[in-house]
């Protein structure tokens, strides 16, 4: 019973919440092609894919805290861990964006910048993993357009960029590598 009795009160306090948030909360999916920068050790990566989820909350009129997680993968065809393998890059990201309308026109600028704790995992042919950095610090900025579709909806195209080191240990020892990468997408905001 007690405990029926404390879910109830969190779902109308969680309602509660919600009816007056006035839009302030966020959720956003984006998906996006990827362009490395540089080579990863001698890894030279083709195109990526990938796609990030994050939910943000607007504690001022125009900047909002966000926080999600993300999955990017490129591939690579001669690599120092061997040939036809995936290099995938996943984690979590948390930041800042600032969003302002463009005059009385459907747009809004907006500007992301943030840190990621991310990780570098290497996978066969096969899809097991060879070799997994581990997480740690990087960072990412992002700029782009928000176009309205509704109170609610709007449909988000941007361009950023992301910065991630991380030591591999592989078979012919450890090697620090960097993992930049430019990344165009689009994305979907649901304001609540």
């Amino acid at each position: 019973m007690k405990t029926k009795t404390v879910l109830l009160t969190l779902l109308l306090m969680s309602t509660s919440l919600f009816a007056q948030s006035n839009n302030n909360w966020s959720l956003d999916f984006r998906s996006a092609g990827s362009y490395a920068t540089k080579n990863l050790g001698d890894a030279e990566l083709g195109l990526g894919l990938g796609y990030e989820l994050t939910i943000a909350y607007k504690f001022m009129p125009h900047l909002s805290a966000y926080a999600g997680w993300g999955w990017n993968q490129f591939s690579s065809i001669e690599s120092f861990a061997g040939s036809d393998l995936d290099v995938e890059e996943t984690g979590y990201t948390l930041g800042f964006q600032f969003v302002h309308p463009l005059g009385e026109t459907i747009l809004s600028s907006f500007l992301r910048a943030g840190g990621i704790y991310n990780h570098i995992e290497i996978e066969n042919n096969s899809g097991d993993i060879i070799i997994d950095s581990g997480h740690g610090l990087g960072w990412q900025v992002e700029t782009g357009v928000a176009i309205a579709v509704s109170e609610q909806f709007q449909l988000v195209p941007s361009l950023r960029y992301r910065s991630l080191s991380r030591d591999l240990d592989a078979e012919n020892g450890s090697m620090s590598v960097e993992l930049n990468y430019l990344s165009a997408g689009v994305g979907f905001t649901w304001s609540f």
